[in-house]
């Protein structure tokens, strides 16, 4: 990517159960400026229990409240039938597509795609046999740490370390849907990224771009945004997803970051050269004979910056000169006895 952010748009459960609104969404993220897609590989049967007793009835006080867990899965997956298609469509319109996997069985099935990336979700974090398995594949991780402890992340990282996969990226992410800006907490990324010696990005819940853009300033290597088509559309995902306009204004605002961050160099250009004739040097200000002394009066620092550099200043202060100098000239050593 050439230290470029690599931009994601998270397509989850926007699909609504129509293959061709997920093959559009693909089409769509790509005309939004999106780097990759990313979708999510599973089944009811392999993230839940069908089973309706208490502690399979979602009441967190989330958007998903009042459903089982069964259910809720059952809506909002991409059937794994339409994932060949969904891989090509973005190859053909030159998008990375990757998944996020979440069992044994997923990881499987995504290697006969070529899956070039293994996301882990925030809620997967705390299963390590699944983390160390999508990690013996040897392709870059992706873990999101939304629902994290410190030793979560630990236990996480040391997974991918264990089969010798040291190609991680911890993603700073709140798990609320939509996420309030205040509690996006993003002086987390430089420490994630110093105490882990990882990579890091931003899985953004927030509405708006202005997440993104900070976390591209803090250093986040991916930025990952839940895209829908149109949030009219509905689904378990779209009160918290952003649209094709809105997430092209995001990608905007990101790259414009990454400019303005640009790189650590001390040199001039050419430009800021000929503006350097705008600083201050060291010129006569009055008319002086051979033999006065240089006074604060009669040797000014002014612009432009084609005298004497202003350092000498209190060097020469008080030194007498050695020929006649008259209003304007610029000041040299030379000049000082």
């Amino acid at each position: 990517m050439n230290n470029r952010v690599l931009i994601i748009a998270e397509m989850s459960a926007n699909h609504n159960g129509s293959k061709e609104v997920a093959l559009e969404t693909v089409r769509a993220a790509k005309r939004a400026g999106a780097d990759a897609i990313k979708i999510q590989t599973y089944t009811a049967d392999t993230i839940t229990l069908d089973c309706d007793t208490e502690d399979f009835q979602i009441k967190q006080g989330t958007l998903w409240d009042g459903q089982t867990l069964y259910k809720l899965y059952q809506q909002a997956y991409t059937p794994w039938e339409w994932h060949k298609d969904i891989f090509e469509e973005a190859k053909r319109v030159g998008l990375i597509c990757f998944s996020t996997p979440f069992d044994f069985t997923a990881v499987d099935f995504l290697e006969t795609l070529d899956n070039p990336i293994y996301k882990i979700a925030s809620f997967e974090i705390t299963d390590i046999p699944l983390i160390e398995y999508a990690a013996s594949k040897q392709k870059p991780m992706v873990i999101s740490t939304g629902i994290a402890t410190e030793e979560d992340i630990i236990l996480a990282v040391e997974a991918c370390r264990r089969v010798g996969n040291n190609d991680i990226t911890l993603l700073k992410c709140t798990s609320s849907y939509p996420a309030p800006i205040e509690e996006a907490n993003l002086c987390m990324l430089k420490d994630l990224a110093d105490r882990f010696r990882v990579k890091v990005g931003l899985s953004d819940h927030t509405m708006g771009a202005i997440c993104p853009v900070v976390a591209t300033a803090m250093g986040a290597t991916l930025i990952e945004k839940h895209f829908i088509l149109d949030r009219s559309i509905g689904g378990p995902d779209a009160a918290f997803s952003i649209n094709e306009t809105e997430f092209a204004e995001m990608v905007k605002m990101i790259r414009d970051a990454e400019k303005s961050i640009g790189v650590v160099d001390y040199s001039l250009s050419e430009k800021k050269m000929v503006n350097r004739n705008f600083a201050r040097s060291l010129y006569v200000a009055e008319d002086i004979k051979e033999g006065e002394v240089i006074t604060k009066e009669n040797v000014r620092s002014v612009r432009p910056s084609l005298g004497l550099h202003p350092k000498y200043y209190n060097d020469i202060l008080g030194k007498k000169v050695n020929r006649n100098l008259q209003k304007g000239d610029r000041m040299c050593l030379d000049f000082v006895e």
